[in-house]
């Protein structure tokens, strides 16, 4: 009896890494490389979507505040002027 206990395990643990095995191999086949990159692809594509909706609407919120300080006659504080050239110089 103990013997067939040891056997049944001995078993299912060689299922288990025959079925390990054989998924391990398949993501190296080319089928299991394109899959593998086009996940990768959807996710990179996913995440500058993100980012560029995230811009978009950061975008939106500064073009508002311009908006709204114009309308109001405040004078237009460019906090950004610094950090590019600028194009006064070059005309």
């Amino acid at each position: 009896m103990k013997r067939l206990l040891w056997l049944g395990v001995g078993l299912a643990v060689g299922a288990i890494i025959v079925r390990k095995a054989t998924q391990k191999a398949n993501e190296f086949t080319p089928s299991g490389i394109a899959t593998s990159l086009s996940e990768s692809a959807g996710g990179l594509v996913e995440s500058l979507r993100s980012f560029v909706d995230d811009v978009r609407v950061g975008m939106a919120e500064r073009e508002q505040e311009i908006h709204a300080a114009f309308a109001a006659g405040e004078l237009y504080e460019d906090k950004f002027a610094e950090l590019r050239d600028d194009e006064g110089d070059r005309r």
